[in-house]
């Protein structure tokens, strides 16, 4: 497999040859290996002079990632990737709209990317407010889109749907987390298309504030 991790340290963007013999299913692997990098405090060398220099021909990512606002996400960090490597989409919840998708299509069909990745986190503000039904401004709108999976969640009763029941938020959080992948798929043609033909794999994932590990839920 190509990799900015590859050897003899060449930690350089992936180039246009490396990026179209990338599979999905080695894309993923270099996003957990970066991952358990991160776990070990064993970086690679961020390299970014020469990465600058190298990306201004063009770029080639290798996923998308489809992350909440976080401050304590730092989605490039946590998985090891540097300048050129992944496209990150943010917004509270990690919810898909129109622009995540339409940029998604983009990074894909355009920009040929192997794997989309939402990623949660643990603790997650948006789905607190959601499992709480909090109305604030335009939030109100963001959250309701939220709503759906606390309201898909099962087991728990009605006292215990909020956002002071960690059990109750956690399933919360990894039933937002599917239901937009699932979301991803209906509604772009292009990207189920992609992934029928094994092009693209979209996946879940969550990841832990207490030790950093990002958890791949359905891959």
């Amino acid at each position: 497999m190509a990799s900015h991790h590859g050897k003899g340290g060449k930690n350089l963007p992936v180039t246009p040859e490396e990026q179209k013999a990338l599979t999905p299913h080695q894309v993923l692997a270099d996003l957990k290996a970066g991952n358990k990098r991160y776990m070990g405090q064993n970086h690679t060398d961020p390299n970014a002079v020469a990465r600058i220099k190298a990306a201004t021909k063009g770029q080639y990512p290798k996923a998308y990632i489809l992350s909440c606002v976080d401050s304590r996400v730092p989605v490039e960090l946590v998985l090891d990737q540097g300048i050129g490597d992944i496209f990150v989409g943010r917004v509270a919840g990690n919810v898909e709209n129109e622009d995540q998708l339409g940029s998604m299509e983009f990074a894909a069909a355009v920009a040929g990317i192997k794997a989309i990745v939402v990623m949660g986190h643990e603790a997650c503000g948006a789905v607190k407010g959601a499992c709480d039904a909090v109305e604030l401004g335009n939030l109100t709108m963001l959250l309701e889109k939220i709503a759906p999976a606390a309201r898909s969640v099962e087991g728990f009763a009605d006292g215990k749907r909020n956002s002071k029941n960690t059990k109750f938020v956690n399933a919360v959080i990894d039933a937002n987390i599917k239901r937009t992948v699932e979301d991803v798929r209906s509604r772009s043609a292009v990207l189920a298309k992609l992934e029928e033909e094994g092009k693209i794999k979209i996946v879940g994932a969550r990841y832990a504030l207490a030790d950093g590990s990002v958890t791949f839920l359905d891959d």
